[in-house]
């Protein structure tokens, strides 16, 4: 590939100027253009077909990052040289780390979910910290579940600390985005998906779950909101209401920890019969 030019792109350049827009959610709606900070984001953004528009970089990163700038470029992305003050100005991050990808919206029409009959999904239900939807997701990534679905009153799956929170894992299975819950959980069920609701104050208990054998078939998790949880009203379009054991002392659990221990209870009954993959294998 060509080299990188060596002109620094000007701090009033009109990209430079679209790209700083990005942090606010009205903006990213209207050109339907997001950002992603950092090697890891801009790496799976680069792999992640048609997604990666532009790559902002420090001198010193394109030097560190050589690589990613390579598959930027190879992906059809515009690479712009920028000094630190640019990158700051355009980063949401306290310390940003020289790479600022600006990358297309990737979330999955519902219907196109539904139509590959998931076995494993995670819905967000009323979940406002931008930090708990991006973990939410890795954790869902990390199980092994073949969608996200948030909701209509759930945090913009676009929002900076989202995109950082999930680690990159936005890249890498389906996500829908503004649909009513109602419509989420009829649509799932209509799938053959039993939906589980995930709350502190369920009748079942995910062990008491397990011990019956019951976890094995297709489910989706729905997890509400992080202060109040899910409302009676979407409790109730749930097929059972499971709360998470509490064996110590500690109150509760926060949504991204509850979420993980769920996920991944259905993630080893559905592959009980061959096993679990070992986090240590490469």
């Amino acid at each position: 590939m060509p080299p990188v030019s060596p002109e620094l792109i000007s701090p009033r350049s009109p990209r430079v100027s679209a790209a700083r827009r990005l942090a606010k959610r009205n903006f990213r709606s209207k050109e339907r253009l997001f950002l992603a900070e950092g090697p890891q984001a801009v790496r799976e953004a680069a792999a992640h077909e048609a997604t990666l528009v532009e790559l902002f970089t420090t001198v010193e990163a394109a030097e560190r990052y050589a690589d990613i700038v390579a598959e930027a470029r190879a992906a059809g992305a515009r690479v712009h040289l920028a000094d630190e003050q640019v990158i700051a100005d355009i980063s949401t991050t306290v310390t940003p780390q020289g790479l600022v990808g600006v990358c297309r919206f990737v979330d999955t029409p519902f219907e196109e979910i539904l139509a590959a009959r998931p076995r494993l999904v995670a819905v967000l239900a009323h979940v406002r910290d931008p930090g708990n939807a991006g973990t939410v997701l890795r954790c869902a990534d990390a199980a092994g579940a073949e969608a996200v679905v948030l909701t209509d009153a759930s945090v913009d799956l676009y929002n900076p600390k989202a995109v950082r929170a999930s680690v990159g894992s936005l890249f890498h299975l389906p996500v829908a985005v503004g649909v009513p819950v109602e419509r989420a959980v009829a649509g799932l069920q209509e799938a053959g998906v039993r939906i589980l609701a995930a709350d502190g104050a369920g009748d079942r208990d995910l062990d008491d779950e397990l011990d019956k054998g019951s976890m094995g078939g297709p489910t989706a998790w729905v997890f509400g909101n992080e202060a109040w949880g899910l409302p009676e009203e979407t409790r109730a379009l749930a097929d059972a209401v499971v709360r998470v054991p509490i064996h110590g002392k500690a109150e509760s659990l926060n949504l991204a920890t509850a979420a993980a221990v769920c996920l991944y209870a259905s993630a080893r009954a559905q592959r009980a019969s061959g096993g679990c993959r070992s986090v240590t294998e490469s």
